[in-house]
Parts: structure tokens; C-alpha cells; sequence
């Protein structure tokens, strides 16, 4: 059974974001252990001249190097992922690289019709990036749009083509977690050149 972390992309302490990651948790939990995972308490990320990594950042940085794949659900504000969600990234990726070749599926709810199609593309970029390179599922998204009425009061997603595409991209990411680990032959190259990354120097 595959192990993923699921991180919160908010620090809204009434999300549907969050109401996402925790039915996904449950309605999958005899396929997968999901770990949900807050970013909230991170201070803000300041570049620290000693290189100190906040321990609440270096504790998420143990779990994702110890999964399968991540999860993130982000809300759109702005065409673009939360503030506090590219704060964390900013921790994620600073002398810690923990989503060097890590499977990443990316989802989120919005209360609009529109979901999170920029921020997710805006997150892809960010993910892509020299200091992270995480493996993002291609073709993948999934938009929960009108979040506020998507759950019953148990907490399930009452629109039934609505969980069938996101069972269906579910499999899909377990299948690209799987492709993923045979594609590693250049995994310790790209741990040494991105811990080598410096834009000081440039």
C-alpha cells in the first residue's frame, strides 16, 4: 500500500481544501495511507544568513522524503497558490530538497465555478523549478469548483462525476508513483546539483 502526504495548501481553519484531502483520506483508505499535513504554524520564510531551517519545516521534510508521493490542494487567490503555500515551498527548498523526484498530484476546491486551474498551473512552474524538481502528474487536474456545497454533512462529495474523475486520477497518480520509482537513474545527480544551487553566485 502506497504511503502519501497530503499537504493542506492553506492556513483558512474552515477550508474545503482541507475538507478535500480528508475525504480523499478516508474514501481511499484501503487503497492508500494519507498523512495530512498543515503549513499554517511555518513562521515566514526569511533566508536566514545561519541556514537554520525551522523545525516545523525540516518535521514536513521528513515525512515527504519517508512517502511514496505527495498531495497538494490549494485554493486560488489572485490567479495564483496562497501566499502561505509558496512560503512553505520557499522552506521546502532551502539547504532541504525533499521534492527532488517526488510524485506530486496536485488538486484543489475554490468556492467559484472556475476551481484552481491558474493556481495549479502556477504551482507546476514552482514545483519545476531548479530547487525543487518534483515529478508532477501530467494532465491531471482536478477542480472542485462551488466547494461550499460539493460535501454532505458527512463530509463526502455528492457530485458522482466529480468523484469518479478524482477515483479516477487517484489510480492514475498510484500508477505514475509506480513508473516514477523506475525512472531514478539520475536521482543522485539531480540531489547534488540542486544542493549545489546558488543564485548568490550567479
Amino acid at each position: 500500500m502506497h504511503k502519501f502526504v497530503a499537504i493542506v495548501g492553506t492556513n483558512s481553519d474552515h477550508s474545503t481544501n482541507r475538507k478535500l484531502l480528508q475525504f480523499m483520506q478516508t474514501h481511499f483508505a484501503d487503497q492508500a495511507a494519507i498523512e495530512l499535513v498543515e503549513i499554517k504554524d511555518l513562521p515566514m520564510f526569511n533566508k536566514p544568513e545561519n541556514r537554520q531551517v525551522p523545525e516545523a519545516a525540516q518535521a514536513i521534510a521528513a515525512k515527504i522524503d519517508a512517502a511514496d508521493g505527495v498531495i497538494i490542494s490549494t485554493p486560488e487567490y489572485d490567479h495564483s497558490a496562497p501566499a502561505v503555500l509558496m512560503n512553505a515551498l520557499e522552506w521546502l527548498s532551502f539547504h532541504i530538497h525533499p521534492f527532488v523526484d517526488k510524485p506530486v498530484m496536485l488538486i484543489g476546491a475554490s468556492y467559484g465555478s472556475l476551481g484552481t486551474s491558474r493556481a495549479q498551473a502556477h504551482l507546476r512552474q514552482i514545483l519545476d523549478s531548479p530547487e525543487l524538481r518534483a515529478r508532477i502528474m501530467p494532465s491531471s487536474e482536478f477542480l472542485l469548483g462551488h466547494s461550499l456545497q460539493a460535501f454532505d454533512e458527512e463530509g463526502n462529495l455528492v457530485d458522482e462525476q466529480k468523484l469518479a474523475k478524482l477515483t479516477g486520477l487517484f489510480t492514475d497518480f498510484q500508477t505514475f508513483v509506480d513508473i516514477t520509482k523506475e525512472l531514478n537513474h539520475a536521482n543522485e545527480a539531480n540531489r547534488k546539483e540542486v544542493q549545489n544551487v546558488n543564485w548568490d553566485k550567479l
